[in-house]
């Protein structure tokens, strides 16, 4: 896992990387080997002209230095496949073997020189057989760049919910997610209220179906803790919306990276207020446009009878789940969609008292959901730990990797190979837990294990309870415009682990969860489903 040493220094390549790229060198020299060959034994009895002599001899030592080269390199791709990711020892000789592959270039480039001098002065050969040494000259140039570049780089809800509220409300997960195009303002519409930002108005009507004067106030100012939002009055649910943007841009990433815990002043007698610190700090800013500025009291002046339902994407979920509780003193009524919120948001105490005004929703294996620091530190531990107990090269597990990437299949037909023992408990990619407490390697320490670790990072949880769509049957690479959900309430716990699958980033986009709501097969299968911890 090291990498190797030449010149004195430490590159970032390992010794087993180099399986690939060799691989591809090999496969392009020995086509040229072929070629040059399949050339000389067709045209060497029309070299009688002037210089043919030598454009004999520079085909002939070119067949036997592109030879040598092959051997080196089908030496590279062979060591190469030697040993573990964490046992380099038996690619020891890879260091020899590139500094000879490194002193080949030198005759390369002087033969290529001389053989370019030789054709400009053969004049009087065949036509064919000078063209195509002009050829072989050309593409040696060209091959040098790309094959040596590898080397140089140093409320209650029932099922109802899902057909109901929150399937009318999926449409503002893509408008908070941000209108799909900014372009020049135009004299048609124009933003309510914010920074414009030049964004093209006409595209969060037409995404929305409402008219202009639905909107109360739109806001594109995008800052680190400032998010993009909207204030717009639905008069299907008789609401007013308040969706805030995911991320976005730059500025967004910075605030989801502030993951530090801070104390959330509520004002309540809830114990433990600790929340993401970017998030929380998004929130206060939301309140204190929406509050301070009078922006809602702008829109209930308009809809005074109307109840208040704030919703967000991703990062933007977060930020409407924190501020439904800062609005909860003066909206006691306040209903709060966070749709594919990040885990790592809130508390314990305040997790279980968000259950009374919060409905989250996650699609599939949606990795941010499951996202957090502690999370992430725990697998860190795990793939470090199945590399230390692998021992399989490098290349078969990137190999099996991208197929089942590619084209999906049973986990347990992909097994990681664990020194000792056999290996059925391993039924995940990378997440074989329960495997590595078992099958302990000489070098296992308890201290390894992730389970129980101290953590300077306290765990947080995400807000209120969960709706989780599921995709029905063998979930597929290219499943996504056909695929069939089942909804579920889901305990907090089934997110407490990163999956590693080909659509943990793909079930998190807006448009995929708006299709999972429209494909959910029992929406109307049960009129009052019981929620995690038992009731209805």
């Amino acid at each position: 896992m090291a990498g190797m040493v030449l010149f004195g220094r430490r590159w970032a390549i390992a010794s087993d990387d180099l399986f690939f790229p060799g691989l591809f060198e090999l496969f392009l020299r020995v086509l040229w080997w072929l070629g040059i060959l399949a050339l000389y034994l067709r045209y060497r009895g029309k070299l009688d002209c002037a210089r043919g002599v030598l454009l004999g001899n520079y085909m002939v030592v070119l067949l036997v230095l592109l030879a040598v080269i092959v051997c080196t390199m089908l030496a590279i791709v062979c060591v190469s496949m030697r040993g573990t990711i964490c046992n380099p020892g038996p690619r020891k000789s890879m260091s020899t073997l590139l500094y000879i592959r490194l002193a080949l270039f030198l005759p390369e480039i002087v033969w290529a020189s001389l053989g370019a001098v030789w054709v400009a002065e053969s004049t009087q050969c065949d036509k064919i057989v000078v063209s195509a040494i002009i050829a072989t000259v050309v593409v040696r140039t060209q091959t040098w760049c790309p094959v040596t570049s590898w080397r140089a780089s140093p409320s209650s809800t029932s099922s109802r919910t899902v057909s109901g509220e929150t399937r009318h409300r999926r449409r503002w997960s893509a408008i908070a997610q941000g209108p799909p195009s900014c372009r020049s303002r135009t004299t048609e519409y124009d933003v309510v209220g914010g920074d414009q930002l030049h964004c093209h108005f006409g595209s969060v009507l037409r995404m929305t179906g409402l008219q202009h004067r639905d909107f109360i106030h739109i806001s594109f100012h995008d800052k680190v803790y400032e998010l993009p939002f909207l204030v717009v009055l639905d008069h299907k649910k008789e609401s007013v919306v308040v969706a805030v943007r995911g991320t976005m841009s730059l500025q967004d990433i910075l605030t989801d990276l502030s993951a530090e815990s801070e104390n959330l002043d509520l004002g309540c007698e809830v114990q433990d207020c600790l929340a993401h610190k970017g998030i929380s700090q998004a929130a206060k800013y939301l309140y204190r446009r929406l509050v301070t500025d009078g922006i809602l009291s702008q829109a209930f002046s308009v809809a005074p009878e109307y109840g208040l339902v704030i919703i967000g994407h991703s990062l933007g979920a977060g930020a409407a789940a924190l501020l439904a509780f800062m609005l909860r003193g003066a909206y006691p009524h306040v209903r709060c969609y966070a749709f594919s919120p990040p885990r790592g948001l809130l508390s314990k105490s305040l997790y279980e008292s968000s259950k009374d005004f919060t409905v989250s929703l996650v699609v599939g294996k949606d990795v941010v959901p499951r996202l957090s620091v502690t999370n992430m530190e725990d697998l860190k531990k795990k793939i470090l730990r199945l590399i230390a107990h692998c021992n399989k090269p490098k290349y078969k597990i990137l190999l099996r990797g991208c197929w089942y990437g590619l084209f999906g299949g049973n986990p347990d037909d992909l097994p990681t190979e664990l020194d000792g023992g056999d290996h059925r408990d391993l039924t995940l990619p990378l997440l074989g837990e329960q495997s590595l407490l078992t099958h302990k390697s000489p070098g296992y320490r308890p201290s390894d294990s992730p389970v129980g670790s101290p953590t300077k990072y306290p765990p947080l949880y995400p807000p209120g309870r969960i709706i989780h769509l599921e995709e029905e049957g063998p979930s597929g690479r290219c499943s996504c415009y056909t695929a069939q959900y089942t909804a579920k309430w889901a305990h907090e716990s089934e997110f407490s682990e990163i999956l590693i699958g080909g659509k943990m980033l793909t079930d998190h986009m807006p448009d995929v969860l708006i299709r999972a709501l429209d494909r959910v097969s029992n929406r109307d299968a049960c009129i009052s489903c019981p929620t995690p911890g038992g009731s209805e």
